[in-house]
């Protein structure tokens, strides 16, 4: 009685699907990341981009930091001294022109600063990459009426960095009328919660 056997595979054969699976699997990875890439372009978070994710922090009483410290420059020249500001509540965005979600929450931005500039409220720019030129367009084309500091040397983040994780931009910060960090926006802002946030820092100050 004679044992069937299998073919043995030629090793040119074995070769060839060695190559062939080394090629499929990567592959399969870029195509789920591509797809998980889009579908967090299509809900706005801009997930994939930045280490933001929309979180929400807020800070009270005890819990509120130190009256915020920093001296820099505007891209326009104008110094900015914070043991100055006289605001009833400030809003920090740090952001840079190439970042996809920095442009995302423009609009909402500055619709706020708009909504909020006969209230005392004031809004303030952190740029942390760009050069004036690329900063002013971008102000240009999303209309941004409010000023930006120019951050390349890392000051004002380094003053904040236990608030403003390096690679979380965008970031956004609430700040009360005694310059104390009240909230905290990593990643997009969102319209309705950064507006609400205002209103508590205002009434804070009421």
């Amino acid at each position: 009685m004679s044992t069937a056997q299998n073919p043995r595979p030629s090793r040119r054969a074995l070769l060839g699907l060695a190559g062939l699976a080394a090629v499929t699997v990567p592959l399969a990875a870029c195509s789920a990341k591509e797809s998980n890439v889009a579908k967090q372009a299509k809900e706005g978070t801009g997930k994939g981009y930045i280490a933001g994710d929309g979180t929400v922090q807020e800070y009270s009483g005890k819990d509120r930091s130190n009256p915020v410290q920093f001296t820099a420059k505007t891209f326009g020249g104008t110094e900015v001294d914070t043991a100055k500001w006289t605001a009833k509540a400030t809003v920090l965005n740090f952001w840079y022109a190439a970042c996809a979600p920095c442009r995302t929450e423009a609009p909402t931005l500055r619709k706020l600063s708009n909504e909020f500039k006969d209230q005392d409220v004031q809004f303030l720019g952190v740029n942390v990459r760009d050069e004036k030129a690329a900063a002013e367009a971008f102000d240009a084309t999303f209309k941004l009426s409010y000023p930006s500091i120019r951050d390349l040397d890392g000051g004002v983040l380094l003053a904040l960095t236990q608030y403003v994780p390096p690679q979380a931009v965008p970031t956004t910060l609430v700040l009360d009328s005694q310059r104390r960090i009240t909230a905290r926006i990593l990643g997009v802002a969102d319209e309705s919660t950064l507006r609400s946030l205002i209103k508590t820092a205002l009434s804070d100050a009421a």
